[in-house]
């Protein structure tokens, strides 16, 4: 087996020494080979990709949909994602100059914070959050400003976004994930609208990642982009909310000179998204919104279900707004270090979940649960972290 030259040693970028794998899927990969363990781990959807995707998907290959696509994506897919937008958010994004198919909400993320940030920026990042934008910024050698959501019901608020701005009058981007993986929270228009009039005076893009929007409960999901479309990147996709994690087709939609920039490094990087999977993402996005209404009901059961017997068990949790997890505050007479306590319940109850200080500031103290399983296994993993609570009065 090769080893690295002596001479090359530590020679890699340091912001990228600095910084780890992503958490979440190193402890889900720490905890996967105990014996019996049942994970509520990764935002995994257990429901399968419809079959009249499928079929799509199918035929494509069957009809040798294998060669090179346009670089931003297959027009059809993108006239698809703009009439998809059109929809959801009333603004009419241009899919020849304004629409740009990725792989994944991820690369869409990544591309689009490369493309703005450059070494020194400050990025504004709520928190808790996935730790994908964190990991990015450092790799940039951004810097980060985290807002501790923690006090206000996990929703960023117009004044502490004025506080940071006060601090960092020269930040470049803020990012906004809703509804919010780990949390579940979302934003009311008029929660938007009073953060709106904040940035429309201030020098920040809008990095805006919407891929959780269709799975939203009680209310219509609201972008910010119809609120801000000039400074709005836009990202969204079909693996959350279609069960098509593995498809790996993202999306996103901004004004003209910048999807153009972001486009130059998504070409360089990845060259263009599979031809076939575009295929199946035009039919999920043209004829999926039924199956998206009908999942969407499972996961407000489970939900329901969860939220109930956790609340019993002396976890604080509030009922998500969207998404398909719950984060749930640890008990008082439980380890209150969120990792000690999560590899505590993989080891003696054979149930995975995620520790909350994962997910940056205001999540430590907090568990994040995966309800993105079926009821069956929902009502296993209630069974035995009762046993688990029981056992530790």
């Amino acid at each position: 087996m090769p080893e690295l030259d002596s001479a090359l040693q530590n020679q890699t970028r340091p912001a990228l020494s600095a910084i780890s794998r992503s958490a979440i899927r190193q402890f889900d990969q720490q905890v996967s080979d105990i014996p019996g363990i049942l994970k509520l781990t990764l935002g995994e959807p257990d429901l399968n990709t419809p079959e009249h995707v499928k079929q799509v998907l199918i035929n494509a290959i069957t009809n040798n949909a294998s060669h090179y696509a346009p670089s931003a994506g297959l027009l059809r897919l993108r006239q698809a994602v703009s009439k998809y937008l059109l929809n959801s958010t009333n603004i009419r994004y241009n899919p020849a100059s304004e629409i740009l198919i990725t792989i994944g909400a991820t690369e869409a993320i990544f591309a689009t914070m490369q493309t703005i940030l450059s070494v020194g920026d400050e990025v504004i990042i709520p928190t808790p959050t996935f730790p994908l934008y964190m990991a990015i910024a450092k790799a940039i050698d951004a810097t980060v400003i985290e807002i501790d959501t923690s006090d206000t019901d996990f929703v960023l608020t117009a004044d502490a976004l004025k506080q940071a701005l006060q601090a960092h009058p020269n930040a470049k981007m803020l990012v906004l994930n809703y509804p919010t993986n780990p949390t579940g929270a979302t934003y009311s228009k008029s929660k938007l609208t009073e953060l709106a009039q904040v940035i429309q005076n201030s020098k920040l893009f809008v990095l805006a990642d919407e891929i959780y929007g269709e799975l939203s409960y009680d209310n219509k999901h609201y972008s910010i982009a119809e609120l801000l479309p000039s400074r709005t990147i836009l990202i969204n996709g079909i693996s959350k909310s279609y069960a098509m994690t593995g498809y790996r087709i993202g999306f996103l939609a901004a004004p003209a000179t910048l999807t153009s920039n972001i486009l130059k490094l998504h070409g360089f990087m990845v060259t263009t998204a599979p031809t076939s999977i575009m295929e199946g993402a035009i039919e999920a996005l043209l004829h999926g919104q039924d199956d998206v209404a009908k999942m969407c009901e499972q996961y407000r059961l489970r939900r329901d279900y969860l939220v109930k017997e956790l609340n019993q068990l002396n976890f604080q949790v509030r009922s998500p707004a969207g998404t398909f997890y719950l984060f749930a505050k640890i008990p008082i007479n439980l380890i209150q270090n969120s990792n000690q306590l999560a590899l505590q319940i993989a080891h003696q109850a054979k149930l995975a979940v995620i520790p909350g200080k994962v997910f940056g500031a205001g999540g430590e103290g907090y568990l994040r649960f995966s309800y993105a399983a079926s009821m069956s296994n929902l009502h296993e993993a209630v069974r035995r972290l009762t046993k688990f609570v029981q056992e530790e009065k």
